[in-house]
Formats: C-alpha cells, structure tokens, sequence
C-alpha cells in the first residue's frame, strides 16, 4: 500500500521519541536542551495533524469529523497541558503512557492515519508539501504554578486518563 502520510507522521512520532529518550537518559538529570525540542517538535507534530491533516480528511468526509478526531482532540489538549510545568519523572512517566496510547490510536492499521490518508489520496502530494513547509511551534517557558499541573491532571482526566492513577502503577 502507498502510505506516504502515514510514513510521514510516523516516522515524526519515532524521531519525536527520540529526542525525548536523549533528553531523559538521566531521569534525575534532565537534559533542558534536548527536552526544549522535544516540546517544540511535539507541538508542532499536533499542530500539523489538527491544522493539516485531520481537517483535510474531515473537508474530504462531507466536512463531517472522523470517528477518532473528537478523543484524539481531547488527547492532544491532554498532551499539551504536559508541557506546561517543568518535567519530573512522574510527569514524563505519564507523557510516555499518554503518548504510547494515542501514537497506537493513529498508527494502527484502521486507526486515524490510515483512516485520513484514504479520504485525501488525490491530496498527497500538496498536503505533503504544506506539511513540510510547517513553522515549528513557539514555546514558551515552563509554568510550575501548582495550577498548571491541576490544569494538566483535569486535560488528561477529560481524555480518558488519571494522571495519580498512572504515577502509582507504572
């Protein structure tokens, strides 16, 4: 099968989880660098998918949203939320069990990926091009007002999962 967008996003999510891997070696020494561009690229992989991607499958779909583009929404606020406050090793262990989750959701065969690359196939190559040609995503420096983790803990609640629960069984 010529999957070109779905090449694209996934080989995104594993040079995404790559950077995160270097900016954790050290789970107690975090390595600032490497986790700023991981929150970039992280941001912007989102960014391209909500701005790009579903919403040419959903224009292609009579302009109706795909089945897993409500949930996926809630998870990408969810995500997002994470990079908020500064990393601790419990925030990243719930990161990469959010993230595990949702990637598998859009990286299985019948998941999202496939699902908006059949109702854009004669888009290929411009969505292609416009995804190329995304501006990486500002961020702004960490908030650790105790706040932003509530704010983080209720995001991740709506989509599905328990920020304390995670902590305490992983």
């Amino acid at each position: 099968m010529n999957n070109p967008l779905y090449q694209f996003f996934t080989n995104d999510h594993r040079r995404i989880e790559k950077i995160l891997e270097k900016a954790i070696a050290d789970i107690n020494n975090i390595k600032d660098e490497y986790y700023q561009e991981f929150r970039a690229g992280l941001l912007t992989h989102i960014k391209m998918e909500e701005k790009i991607l579903f919403l040419e499958a959903q224009k292609a779909n009579n302009n109706t949203p795909l089945p897993l583009a409500g949930e996926l929404r809630l998870e990408h606020g969810a995500i997002t939320s994470l990079m908020v406050p500064s990393p601790t090793a419990d925030l990243i262990k719930v990161l990469k069990y959010v993230l595990e989750a949702h990637d598998l959701k859009e990286e299985k065969e019948g998941g999202m990926y496939e699902a908006c690359e059949s109702l854009t196939t004669n888009q290929t190559e411009e969505l292609l091009e416009q995804l190329k040609n995304v501006t990486l995503t500002p961020i702004h420096p960490h908030n650790d007002a105790p706040i932003a983790l509530e704010a983080a803990k209720r995001a991740l609640l709506r989509a599905g999962f328990d920020y304390d629960k995670i902590v305490a069984e992983n």
